[in-house]
This record gives C-alpha cells, structure tokens and sequence, in this order.
C-alpha cells in the first residue's frame, strides 16, 4: 500500500550554493556551482537559492555571484534566487541577469549589526529603494527576516517584533515573507504560533521557512511551518551550511530529509538517488560532513523498502 501523501504541500527551495556555502573552508568553482545549478534543476526541483551579494572578503565561498548569474540563461534564473541586504545589491545582481531577491535583515538589532552592519530600522528603512529597483527590474522580491525566533546576542525575539516588521508598510512591495530560524533553536509550537499570526495579518503574500537543524528539529519545524500555512521551505543538501555571524548556528535542514517527509510528485526513488550521488560529490569535494538521515538511510541494506539505492528501478517501475 503507498503511504498517504502529505497534505498541505509546500516548494522546496535548495539553498545549498547560498546558506550551504557560507561556512565552507574550501571554494567551489563557478563551473561546478553552475553544473550543480543545472543538476538539481533538471531533477525538478522548484527554486535554488544560488547565491549573495555580502561582502566577498567576509563570505568567500560566494565571491562569484555574478558570475554564477551571468552563466545562466533566462528560464534557469526564473527559478534562482539572490541573497541581497542593500537597495545596491540589487542593482548589481539584477545587472547581472538575477530577477529573484532575498532582501534580508534581521529582526534583532544585534544580529543585523553583526551581520550587515546597520540597525534593523536602517535595513526597513531601506527597503522601499529594493522594492522599486526590484520590480524596476522585472523581478519578484521577498521579506526575508533573520533571528526570528531566537537571536545569539539577545536571546528570545519577541514574536511581535517579526509581525511589525512584516506589518510595516515600508516592507509592503514584497511579495513573500521568509521567516528565518538562524540559529535552530525554535520548537515546533512557536514556528506554529509565527506562521498562523503572520497568515492572519499578511494574508495576500506567501509565507517561506527557512529552518536550521542546529538542535535537531529542522524537520520538525518545516513540518510545522507547512501545517500553519507556509507554502515555501528551505533545505540544502546534506545539511550543509549555517551562518558565519550567529555563533552556534549549523547546518541547515537537510533537503533530502525533507523530501522524504514531504514527498512531492517529483520527487521519487531514482530522483533520491540521484540527488544523494550529487551530494555525495559535493560535499566530498568541500570536505564536509552528510549531517542527511535520509541520504544514511538510503544506503542501507534494507532490501524490502523502496527507497534505499538500488531498489529505486522496481519502485519506479511499478
């Protein structure tokens, strides 16, 4: 008997070549980003978070953006997206050929500081200037607020701080709100409790969220945020990633676990495979850890169960 699918459904964004990379000591080549691009794309994966315009001297691993963008035709950049904190940002990476923005800042001061450089009502303040060169562009662009649910220098962030943000009217012009466990420390209530607030009072936008597995409830958070109503996710393969600004944040959710939990039509036993022999290479490549239960799982010797490797052709052809 096949397992009753899960309901509500939600895209899966890959954030692999953004938040996944932010933390690596070795540098991935602009080829290989573009090749992986490509990879999971033709996979069916919805969108991929391929990129930032931060600093490159504070975030190597990305320096290339650009040249990542600039690589991709049009219909690949349809489903790309940018990490950008700066009305400027956009500017350059829309040049570039980029058409999907992440506009970024954090909900607790601290936290902004140490990571873009400004206060919180600076980075609001701002926002108008991204929302006009965005759609300027022909481009979509999202609210995407950090620190959320918890800060490493402040502690607990109160929820209405986010809802404010989101209730603005000079974060109005995005279309989606992403709300951003950082450093992995929510509980499946207060993603719950967040999202449902954030659906009643921004009804017209979609709700994305971007989890972290630092204490081991990626899933169960993503899972969470689904049932309230989120119609987006992040994950990154392997778990790869974390933020170099937030002291204790590591990796993300692992997109593979994600999957499995959520099982989308796209996505079947070839498909897994498949996406687990790229993250094999990658992160072999980066000299990274598969923090994926998934990915582990699949190489088990359990012969009876579809979804390990190997069994992927009996399943499919049923």
């Amino acid at each position: 008997m096949t397992p009753r699918p899960y309901t509500p459904h939600a895209e899966l964004r890959d954030v692999t070549l953004r938040d996944g990379l932010q933390l690596t000591a070795k540098m991935l080549p602009t080829d290989r980003k573009v090749q992986i691009i490509r990879e999971l794309l033709a996979l069916g994966v919805p969108a991929l978070e391929i990129g930032s315009m931060a600093r490159p001297d504070l975030v190597p691993p990305l320096a290339d953006t650009l040249d990542v963008v600039a690589a991709l035709d049009a219909d690949e950049l349809d489903r790309c997206w940018i990490w950008v904190a700066t009305p400027r940002h956009i500017e350059k990476a829309a040049a570039a050929g980029a058409r999907n923005f992440q506009y970024c800042f954090s909900a607790s001061d601290s936290h902004n500081k140490a990571n873009i450089g400004r206060s919180t009502e600076d980075s609001v303040a701002a926002m108008p200037d991204a929302v006009r060169i965005a759609q300027e562009a022909g481009g979509a662009i999202q609210l995407c607020i950090a620190t959320a649910f918890t800060c490493p220098f402040e502690g607990l962030t109160d929820p209405e701080r986010v809802i404010g943000i989101a209730a603005d009217p000079r974060t109005s012009g995005a279309e989606d709100i992403v709300v951003c466990d950082t450093i992995g420390q929510a509980i499946p209530t207060q993603v719950t409790d967040l999202i449902v607030d954030l659906k009643a009072r921004s009804p017209q936008r979609r709700i994305v969220f971007h989890g972290h597995d630092t204490w081991g409830l990626g899933v169960a958070n993503t899972l969470a945020a689904i049932d309230a109503g989120a119609a987006m996710v992040d994950g990154s393969l392997g778990g790869l990633g974390g933020c170099p600004f937030a002291p204790g944040a590591s990796g993300n959710t692992s997109s593979e676990d994600l999957l499995f939990a959520t099982r989308p039509e796209w996505f079947t036993p070839s498909t897994l495979a498949s996406m687990v022999d790229i993250t094999d290479k990658l992160l072999a490549e980066l000299g990274e850890p598969n923090r994926s239960k998934t990915a582990q799982g699949a190489r088990s010797k359990a012969k009876a169960f579809d979804w390990v490797i190997g069994n992927e052709q009996v399943c499919d052809r049923r």
